[in-house]
């Protein structure tokens, strides 16, 4: 059994950073060179603004698996749940091919895990199922 298992993730990602870039210079050079609108400019420009607050907080998300517990937290989230309380583990498959996690209990209320906190489902899921854990896949369902 691979217990406990951690994943964690943070905020500041090579590829947002280069992205961010990418658009910021490609703002100015409309700016220099194509004399665009300021306030167009800024319109655009305050899409990247999320992102930058990401950049710059970097938060942190935290997953883990141990023998009694699964537990995760992400920004303002925070949950622990006993493995006695879970019925099953649900991976959903999105249409964008990412893979969402819910932990079902046995009275069907369906938790789900936050996107940033969700470890990679191939890592995962061999370990759930390690732990005791019966796991369900979704594939590309609309409506779940």
């Amino acid at each position: 059994m691979n217990l406990p298992y951690t994943y964690q993730s943070q905020g500041r990602r090579p590829a947002t950073a280069i992205a961010v870039s990418l658009i910021w210079i490609a703002l100015v050079a409309a700016y220099l060179l194509l004399d665009a609108a300021p306030l167009i400019l800024v319109v655009i420009g305050s899409f990247t603004l999320p992102a930058l607050y990401d950049l710059g907080r970097n938060p942190r998300s935290t997953f883990s698996l141990n023998e009694t517990h699964l537990r995760w937290s992400s920004g303002r989230q925070e949950a622990q749940i006993a493995l006695a309380e879970i019925d099953h583990l649900r991976f959903d498959t999105r249409l964008d091919m990412s893979v969402r996690l819910t932990v079902v209990r046995p009275s069907g209320v369906k938790i789900r895990v936050p996107v940033p906190a969700t470890p990679p489902h191939h890592i995962f899921e061999p370990v759930a199922t390690d732990a005791g854990l019966k796991t369900r896949r979704y594939h590309f369902s609309l409506i779940g």
